[in-house]
């Protein structure tokens, strides 16, 4: 409805409140003399994308000269795609894209939108509101990157990261024990370079030192210096409202993983994340970029029910478990590098009641101290601990720990310790079982002590699964983070929320009211489960994972999380005081 700001052409009006109450009684329909003050494009977006590809969307620039109603409006189109590859856009690829336009009210294009043959030049005809109509010819500009950033600078001997200002183009390095001179790593925008290449010259950084990155348009460029610093940290915790996606990754088209269901576990090295597919090799891929950088076969423990479900410790030391049906035969391996080969780690075969192995955390390190909980299914609040002293598991025979004040969970469930050593130690359980009418649970908060519930959110809706969660503690605070998965069309979830829980005094509230006070960071509902993928499979085991690390030098927090058929993504967070 246009009335504001124009002016009514009605004449002699004898009672202007009668006219006014005409027009809210109208509803949407608008006087036809009415016009609009000024004469508009007609349009206020169009944007383009490849006919095999549901993300990439590339936008037309508005210039001035088009807004001065030049003819001609351009889609900007990059050189490689995806930006990340060295994949070359080709003819072929521009000879059939998808186009969309947002309009105006009352505003067509002719002739219609929906594929358009950008190898050469398309021509519209746009009538505004105003019945003006207006040609526009729209062509492609395939371009070369203009991005010059250094996006991560790292010293690799000392695993320290530098930080970075892009206002100033300055990286503070946190100091080091030697004046040595070292080679750093760094992350630049796509097909950028940098000079000098600080990966082939050892610098030592105790004086400023200046690096020019050229974008891959060869002209645009931005000189960033490096020296050593002290960087202060924040009082407690992260820095709120420092989370970054490093990456978010679809594990079918980007990563290769296209065996639907199958995914169901991530463990989290300095370098790595491993997605563990049943029944098939393991893909790691970059911990900061997302992008593939190998993969290992498991051999003889690879199966559908062997390599079932993969975690890490606080180490790096990955483990992989499989999933035992009440026959006593579940075994866990422990792989202790990407080169290496798995080896028999735990062999419980007394166990002939319980299903296990649909999940196994570790707290600490596999080398000196760690305390490994792996929940009993199903209809169970009762959970498998394990404890390594100095290195050594102390028996392959776990200790078996109930659960008073929490709901029997079904098939879902995770449980982790926020002690590597102390089993009597607080932990966090994230538990689900469909129960019908019957409320179920979300996330609790144990007593270590006497394994009672000491705090827990509200039970969650049926269908909305929580099955993963983890603790971190980070610059002397204490954070747990879980997810929860619906893997059905029966509303909204995908979501993974990161809680403060250095005290208990605001660890209350709803997952499906979205209102607990201890949430610091949430992902965005929604984005990354596999309803975000046009056709890709639906999430119908409700299965995903999450785990956290630590920098070396105590700066960043990472958060990695994964929902099968969907994506896994990279979340960092700091605690740099700025």
């Amino acid at each position: 409805m246009i009335i504001k700001n124009q002016k009514s052409k009605i004449k002699n009006c004898k009672n202007c409140l009668i006219f006014a109450a005409l027009v809210i009684l109208s509803g949407c329909q608008q006087p036809e003399d009415l016009t609009p003050p000024v004469a508009r494009l007609g349009f206020n977006s169009i944007t383009a994308n490849f006919v095999n590809e549901t993300t990439g969307e590339f936008y037309g620039e508005f210039t001035a000269q088009t807004l001065e109603n030049s003819n001609e409006l351009v889609i900007v189109i990059p050189f490689y795609y995806p930006e990340s590859s060295t994949n070359e856009v080709t003819q072929a690829m521009l000879s059939k894209m998808r186009v969309r336009a947002n309009l105006d009210d009352n505003v067509t294009i002719s002739p219609s939108l929906l594929y358009m043959d950008f190898t050469k030049d398309n021509v519209i005809t746009v009538t505004n509101e105003s019945k003006k109509k207006i040609q526009y010819t729209i062509r492609a500009d395939v371009r070369k990157s203009n991005a010059a950033y250094i996006e991560d600078f790292s010293i690799p001997v000392y695993g320290l990261s530098g930080i970075i200002n892009e206002t100033t183009r300055a990286i503070s390095l946190p100091a080091f024990p030697s004046e040595e001179p070292v080679l750093a790593e760094y992350r630049l925008s796509h097909h950028a370079t940098i000079s000098p290449d600080p990966s082939q010259v050892a610098f030592e950084y105790i004086d400023e030192v200046e690096f020019t990155v050229t974008a891959h348009d060869g002209v645009t460029k931005n000189v960033y210096s490096v020296k050593q610093y002290i960087a202060p940290k924040t009082e407690l915790g992260m820095r709120l409202g420092s989370a970054r996606i490093m990456f978010e990754k679809r594990l079918n088209a980007d990563l290769g993983i296209t065996t639907p269901h199958l995914t169901g576990g991530i463990a989290v090295t300095e370098n790595h994340v491993i997605l563990n597919t049943r029944g098939e090799k393991s893909i790691f891929i970059d911990a900061k970029t997302g992008n593939i950088a190998g993969e290992f076969d498991l051999g003889d423990v690879k199966g559908n029910l062997t390599n079932f479900y993969t975690t890490s410790d606080r180490a790096g030391n990955v483990v992989i478990c499989n999933l035992a049906q009440s026959d006593g035969n579940f075994k866990v391996w422990r792989l202790k590098d990407m080169d290496g080969t798995t080896e028999l780690f735990i062999d419980w075969s007394e166990n002939t009641t319980d299903i296990i192995g649909r999940k196994i955390s570790i707290q600490g390190n596999l080398d000196e101290d760690a305390i490994i909980t792996a929940p009993l299914f199903p209809t169970t609040t009762r959970f498998a601990r394990w404890v390594v002293v100095d290195g050594e598991l102390t028996s392959p025979t776990p200790e078996i720990i109930t659960i008073g004040g929490f709901s029997n969970w079904a098939n879902h469930c995770d449980i982790v310790y926020t002690s590597a050593s102390n089993v009597n130690s607080d932990y966090f359980v994230a538990g689900y079982a469909n129960t019908g009418s019957q409320t179920t649970e979300s996330l609790g908060w144990v007593n270590g002590a006497t394994n009672q519930i000491r705090h827990k959110l509200t039970p969650i809706e049926v269908n909305f699964v929580p099955n993963s969660v983890d603790y971190i503690e980070f610059n002397n605070a204490k954070y747990v983070a879980f997810n929860f998965i619906n893997g059905f069309p029966w509303g909204g979830a995908d979501d993974v929320w990161l809680l403060d829980v250095t005290t208990d005094a605001q660890f209350s509230g709803s997952t499906q009211s979205r209102n607990c006070a201890a949430v610091v960071w949430e992902a965005e509902r929604n984005k990354y489960g596999p309803r975000a993928i046009q056709a890709a499979p639906d999430n119908e085991n409700q299965t995903g994972d999450l785990a956290m690390t630590v920098s070396p030098d105590g700066y960043y927090l990472f958060l990695y999380f994964m929902f099968t058929n969907g994506y896994v993504v990279g979340v960092q967070f700091d605690c740099i005081d700025m």
